[in-house]
């Protein structure tokens, strides 16, 4: 595959450098300019060129961000300069990385853009503690739901939520991680239901808790675990307490 000088969307991964795709490796190598998110491990750089330009632009709750708006004018700009572009978000660009923002501005000013998927933590996080998002002794699905709309109109309707009997993976909701407890249990969900915080999935970091969902809030308050993370609640999450059992009774018998 020939990287034009067009502009590429690029999932970085959840934090391993090693989870950077094989596609999003070339794509990083072939850039003349990356615009790179802030939760992106700095250790993909390392496929970059020696010459290219980095541009950091970014983006985290309750930290000063790169307006948004720029970064779309400045892809545009050096796009049109006959400039690969790459634009680097951690994760996934297309689940909650506004890769769909991104690629409608771009394709209306007539930017030619690809987008090259990522490993969302959504998935990674989970995994990385030992729960499958999807298990036939417990569910047949999962749900991934932002912890805050964009508006106060576009709150996910965390009481449809609560009835379903599915995995929920919520990012963005440490913050309010006790107001989404309450509306789910407001909504009929089980006060004993599974619950898990995974910080920094897959970095040098990473940390988690397991708790129930009503006692998820002060289990969180309590632990020094704080953003980026995801919550997961579910019955699923009882594969990652059956795990800690079975390493605990493993290292005590040695």
């Amino acid at each position: 595959m020939t990287y034009a000088a067009k502009t590429y969307l690029v999932g970085a991964g959840p934090g391993d450098p090693e989870l950077l795709t094989i596609k999003a490796a070339k794509a990083i190598a072939a850039a003349d300019v990356i615009l790179i998110d802030d939760l992106v491990n700095r250790a993909v750089l390392q496929h970059a060129r020696v010459d290219a330009r980095i541009v950091e632009v970014g983006k985290r709750g309750g930290c000063q961000s790169t307006p948004q708006e720029f970064i779309e004018r400045l892809m545009i700009a050096e796009s049109r300069a006959g400039h690969c572009v790459v634009r680097l978000k951690g994760g996934d660009p297309y689940i909650f990385g506004r890769g769909g923002e991104e690629c409608a501005h771009l394709r209306e000013a007539g930017i030619p853009v690809e987008v090259i998927n990522g490993i969302t933590s959504g998935l990674a996080a989970p995994a990385s503690i030992g729960v499958p998002l999807t298990h036939r002794d417990h569910t047949q699905g999962v749900i991934l739901v932002t912890g805050h709309g964009k508006s106060a109109d576009t709150e996910p309707d965390w009481a449809t939520l609560a009835k379903l009997d599915l995995t929920l993976v919520i990012y963005m909701g440490i913050a309010r991680c006790g107001e989404i407890v309450a509306a789910l249990l407001a909504g009929g969900k089980a006060a004993d239901t599974p619950a898990a915080v995974i910080h920094a999935a897959t970095g040098t970091g990473q940390a988690h808790l397991i708790s129930t969902l009503a006692a998820l809030p002060q289990a969180l308050a309590e632990s020094s675990l704080g953003s980026p993370g995801i919550i997961v609640i579910g019955d699923v999450v009882r594969c990652a307490e059956q795990l800690q059992t079975l390493a605990a009774e493993q290292a005590a018998a040695a």
